[in-house]
């Protein structure tokens, strides 16, 4: 028999507000994959949204195995905790799980810098996929030959983020369609400036930072009109709050509040509602390992 395999890949949140296409943060819901070598392509998937998760050869995981070397069949069984649509990673986590299954049954023997220049160069860009490598908040960029490179930033100790999800979903395409193809200098100042404000106070636990830290001015301002409610949140203010950010492509979003004020993710969910849309909320501590293999 076979030995089975695993590999866990935590789902992400990336951009953080201001950090467009650079920050990224990997958040504990996790895609959970057990594989084997097969003599045919055997795929089952359970857990949340698995309906929607091709058991072919078009499942994602094994697209990007087989853009990594695996050309041997597999026995791949998925169980998957991270909503697909809401802004959350699922792609990224996906592709890196396909990428660490042919790094496995190929002994390839990649590391994470290697695991992470494989993903983002299937992924197309860095961000999301360098939280699932190396978890925690991550600062991620591509040199001049396409090549990715990241670097894991500590988040203070006195800080936290929730997710609250939102019932319905908002497509990357049509979310990356209303961006404009080129933006002024001045907010490419401002955005520069406020992603550096915002690496600082995360990792130095600076309270006075916020909520200015997390103003955007690249992709949220553009997007307030496909996610009901955005404009406001991304505006509440509350004791405890340090501020709010569209996850990733959205609809989901961000909340960074400091520790032992849990509830002002409550407050967040209240506003969606007030919008028509029914909200989960996930709290939970930030994956500090990203992907583990076992």
């Amino acid at each position: 028999m076979r030995d089975w395999r695993r590999v866990r890949v935590p789902a992400s949140s990336a951009n953080l507000g201001p950090g467009f296409d650079g920050l990224a943060l990997a958040a504990g819901m996790y895609l959970d994959c057990r594989f084997r070598e097969s003599n045919e392509l055997q795929i089952r998937a359970s857990g949340r949204d698995a309906e929607e998760i091709s058991s072919g050869e078009h499942n994602l995981i094994w697209r990007a195995a087989v853009h990594c070397g695996a050309r041997n069949p597999i026995e791949l069984e998925i169980f998957n905790d991270i909503p697909l649509g809401k802004g959350l990673g699922s792609s990224a986590a996906a592709v890196t799980a396909g990428v660490v299954i042919a790094s496995v049954l190929g002994n390839c023997g990649w590391d994470r810098a290697r695991v992470l220049e494989e993903s983002a160069r299937i992924e197309g860009h860095p961000d999301n996929v360098a939280a699932c490598v190396f978890g925690g908040v991550t600062a991620s960029a591509a040199d001049a030959a396409g090549r990715a490179r990241a670097v894991r930033i500590p988040l203070h100790e006195n800080f936290r983020i929730g997710v609250v999800i939102p019932d319905f979903r908002l497509p990357t395409s049509q979310s990356r369609g209303v961006l404009p193809e080129s933006y002024s200098r001045r907010d490419a100042i401002f955005n520069i400036q406020h992603a550096s404000l915002l690496t600082a106070a995360l990792a130095s636990g600076d309270r006075s930072a916020f909520p200015e830290a997390l103003e955007d001015r690249m992709h949220q301002p553009y997007r307030y009109r496909l996610v009901p409610g955005l404009e406001e949140i991304t505006r509440l203010r509350a004791s405890g709050l340090l501020g709010c950010a569209l996850s990733g492509a959205g609809p989901s979003l961000l909340v960074f509040y400091e520790r032992g004020s849990d509830s002002v993710c409550d407050i967040v969910a209240e506003a969606f509602a007030e919008h028509g849309h029914k909200c989960e909320i996930w709290r939970g501590e930030i994956p500090q390992n990203g992907y583990e293999v076992s």
